[in-house]
């Protein structure tokens, strides 16, 4: 294991793990990372959902006056996309202030932060409360690790608050929307598309459903730092051949949702909607999270960022999910905040980068989250 690893030097070895998610096999990362812990003074534990599909927990410390205060990131990363790299995906290129390659934002630099700042608080004094690292896999098609984790909260211990270091150029978020992805099938009878009449055609269904979706009214008023919930049409496919009346579509449609406004409800309301003849199917199923700003941790933290981003830090919600979805609820909804050195623009990207001095920056606001919080 490595000795004298500074959060960019981390970071490139993170790069170095082709973590793809599909299929993911975050396994060697998350080993390579508990190994680490384990040798700074963490109690780690690895909880895998699948092969090689690991998730890692490492523990410092013991509840005193309080519950732990919580770290997570995912190690698994979005395809490469079609587009043609210009550098290593996965070398972890340094060129002036960027480190380049997949996950540098999203989000192994903010991996590489919350680990190197937990070693450092590994080396201070008594503690009045613990610091948990939730590191995992499966984040990109819907937090599956995530949602392992949470239904073994109660071998996890308690957690007081959250730190999710996803993207966000290390302004700290309180809201996100959740997420509902559904698959749509409509069905017809094949006939010889020179006799239409002879069938029934799934494809024009499948445009009745796509009209009645662009008319949809969730009936809720929109949310003061997350706006309205929306839906999109984001795949169709249907038939098999040109000169045949198609018996078969499918859609895939992508709805965000707002607190106040469930996933099930949705859910339940489109197929009524819609009606007995579409067949939906959930895809993704996560929830939409937010914290009171007013709480006097969240402040504690905006207070802590204040010097890092040269100004005081107001409210903000995101449209995208994390695995907050899953860990706030299993945690008895304790405040979070998502925050991490990734350039929100860069998820996903050919050529994805992070800015060298955010990922230094997060380390240190990461360190001074936890030692706030557990040396009250």
């Amino acid at each position: 294991m490595e000795t004298g690893l500074d959060a960019i030097s981390l970071s490139k070895k993170l790069i170095s793990f082709n973590t793809i998610n599909p299929p993911g096999l975050e396994r060697d990362c998350a080993q390579y990372l508990g190994k680490l812990l384990e040798a700074g003074g963490f109690q780690v534990s690895y909880h895998e959902f699948g092969v090689a599909r690991t998730n890692l927990v490492a523990r410092l410390g013991v509840a005193k006056q309080r519950h732990a205060i919580c770290f997570s990131g995912h190690i698994d990363t979005a395809p490469l996309g079609l587009g043609t790299w210009s550098r290593d995906p996965f070398a972890g290129e340094i060129e002036g202030n960027k480190i380049y390659g997949r996950g540098a934002s999203d989000m192994k630099g903010g991996v590489a932060a919350m680990v190197l700042a937990a070693l450092r608080m590994a080396k201070k004094g008594p503690r009045t409360a613990a610091t948990i690292l939730m590191i995992t896999a499966g984040e990109e098609t819907g937090s599956e690790g995530a949602y392992h984790l949470a239904n073994l909260r109660h071998k996890l211990g308690g957690v007081g608050a959250i730190v999710v270091g996803e993207p966000t150029a290390n302004y700290p978020i309180v809201a996100h929307k959740g997420s509902l992805w559904l698959e749509a099938r409509t069905a017809g009878v094949t006939a010889h598309g020179s006799m239409p009449h002879e069938g029934v055609n799934a494809i024009y269904k499948a445009a009745e459903v796509i009209s009645k979706l662009q008319n949809y009214d969730f009936a809720v008023p929109p949310h003061p730092l997350l706006g309205e919930p929306t839906i999109n049409v984001g795949t169709i496919s249907g038939g098999l051949n040109i000169n045949s009346v198609p018996d078969q579509a499918k859609m895939g449609i992508d709805i965000r949702t707002i607190p106040g406004l469930t996933n099930r409800e949705v859910f339940e309301d489109l197929q009524t909607h819609l009606g007995v003849d579409v067949e939906l199917r959930r895809v993704v199923d996560v929830v939409s999270v937010a914290t009171d700003p007013e709480n006097e941790w969240v402040q504690q933290v905006f207070h802590i960022m204040e010097p890092f981003l040269k100004e005081r830090p107001v409210a903000r919600g995101v449209t995208y999910f994390t695995d907050a979805s899953f860990l706030t609820p299993a945690f008895d909804s304790a405040p979070t905040i998502i925050l991490g050195p990734g350039e929100p623009s860069q998820a996903h990207k050919t050529d994805e980068f992070c800015y060298i001095e955010k990922i230094e920056e997060a380390t240190e606001a990461y360190f001074e989250i936890a030692r706030n919080w557990c040396e009250l």
